[in-house]
């Protein structure tokens, strides 16, 4: 039994498959992003689901493709909890990106890929090997165009007295944005990045109010200018996007793209589906 996993920092999608590719079940666990959470706390994510506790002795294959695997020392410390738990298994550990390959871009074509979504990311792939030319320092400094960095920017905006009234009053029926609720989940409790997405759905939901166009499309043009044209031939090749954020703003992308004359490619909500298609190929 393979066991394939797409982790993100607010939810990992997990699915485990036979040697013919065949599902034999799916589940979903809270985010196992290493940069956040300490040994113990993966742990216990892992044993919430019964799926994976009465089948981890089973698995003969760990395919885990994650936020904050980025660095070899998450990398090794991810694959060291891995080894322990899931016993019988050979463990591949690569971040996230390289999921995002897989599920979008066709067997030897250059691509560049995106992620958005909790978090966001940007590389390069030849077909072969995938290039970063910016290294990610995770939400607080960089993931720009990322749920997180929308949530920021309306509670900003909302405590600045910046939102137009009429989208104030409903933001602060959906939301409890009390200080003390808002800074025990910054600084007290854990996954604050997921928490700053969470209010990503709002601006979606009202992505055609020229208030939060403005958000989405100012944090567009930074991504394209701080990530994508970072790549010489940005504009030869095309732009693959996985992430909840890509996929609910796909006409917005498609829109600021044509704009900077790229070519937006696939854009999946989640890469889970091709990587099943990819590893039975591949196996």
């Amino acid at each position: 039994m393979k066991l394939i996993v797409d982790s993100g920092s607010t939810k990992a999608d997990w699915i485990a498959i036979d040697d013919n590719g065949k599902v034999m079940f799916t589940t979903q666990t809270l985010g196992l992003n290493p940069e956040i959470l300490n040994g113990d706390e993966i742990v216990d994510r892992l044993n919430d689901r019964f799926d994976i506790l009465q089948n981890k002795s089973t698995a003969t294959h760990l395919f885990f493709y994650g936020a904050g695997c980025g660095t070899d020392r998450m990398k090794k410390m991810l694959s060291e909890i891995f080894r322990d738990y899931f016993s019988n298994a050979i463990v591949v550990v690569e971040e996230d990106t390289y999921a995002a390959v897989f599920a979008t871009t066709p067997k030897g074509e250059s691509a560049i890929v995106g992620i958005l979504g909790t978090g966001s990311n940007c590389s390069y792939f030849d077909g072969k090997v995938l290039e970063q030319k910016v290294q990610s320092l995770g939400y607080i400094a960089m993931d720009d165009c990322s749920g997180n960095v929308f949530g920021k920017e309306l509670i900003r905006k909302y405590y600045f007295n910046k939102m137009p009234k009429e989208l104030a009053e409903v933001f602060e029926k959906e939301y409890d944005l009390s200080p003390d609720h808002i800074k025990n989940k910054l600084y007290k409790e854990p996954n604050p990045n997921a928490y700053l997405a969470t209010f990503a759905k709002f601006l979606i939901q009202h992505k055609e109010h020229e208030f939060c166009r403005k958000i989405i499309f100012k944090a567009m043009k930074s991504f394209i200018k701080n990530y994508i044209r970072q790549f010489e031939n940005c504009k030869e090749v095309p732009v693959h996007f996985v992430g909840s954020i890509a996929f609910y703003l796909k006409e917005e992308l498609a829109e600021i793209f044509e704009k900077y004359e790229l070519q937006l490619g696939n854009v999946l909500r989640r890469p889970i589906d091709g990587l099943i298609a990819y590893h039975v190929a591949n196996s």
